[in-house]
């Protein structure tokens, strides 16, 4: 049931990051070919950080 919820809401976060993250590298006038770099790295951290606080809710 938690798998329901959760998975939209950690899609809704990935892609506000992702806008936040482009925000960011048009503000900061990252070159384009350092920005798939950046994406990238952003996005597994926030990936790692939902995949353990998902798994810290389902074992508490």
């Amino acid at each position: 049931m938690l798998i329901i919820f959760y998975f939209p809401f950690a899609l809704f976060i990935l892609f506000m990051i992702n806008s936040m993250t482009n925000t960011l590298c048009l503000q900061k006038e990252i070159p384009e070919e350092k920005q798939p770099k950046v994406f990238r790295t952003i996005n597994v951290l926030i990936t790692i950080l939902l995949t353990s606080s998902y798994i810290k809710i389902l074992l508490t």
